[in-house]
């Protein structure tokens, strides 16, 4: 009798097992379509990322360039005020 009893809440058990199986199984379904999900956002991040980096290069790029520009303006504006004045006392304007 006791044996009957022993096999008996034994199966019970796996019945709970079996359930437990069948919810573990779910969550490592949704647990696997979340790493996909992640994977997909890594990739979207990285050409993101690489887009806003070729952005920013371009940005620097034109920003090197007016400023090579501004100092190279103002030895220019400094020479012709140089000349100015030059000529300006050649004709005693000043």
């Amino acid at each position: 009798m006791n044996e009957d009893m022993v096999l008996k809440k034994l199966n019970e058990h796996d019945k709970r097992f079996d359930t437990n199986d069948k919810q573990f199984d779910m969550l490592a379904k949704r647990f696997d379509m979340t790493d996909k999900r992640f994977d997909v956002l890594e990739s979207e991040f990285q050409g993101f990322k690489n887009q806003m980096y070729t952005t920013q290069d371009q940005i620097l790029t034109i920003v090197r360039r007016l400023e090579d520009e501004r100092v190279f303006s103002v030895a220019w504006v400094q020479r012709v005020e140089k000349e100015i004045s030059t000529i300006k006392a050649h004709l005693k304007l000043s």
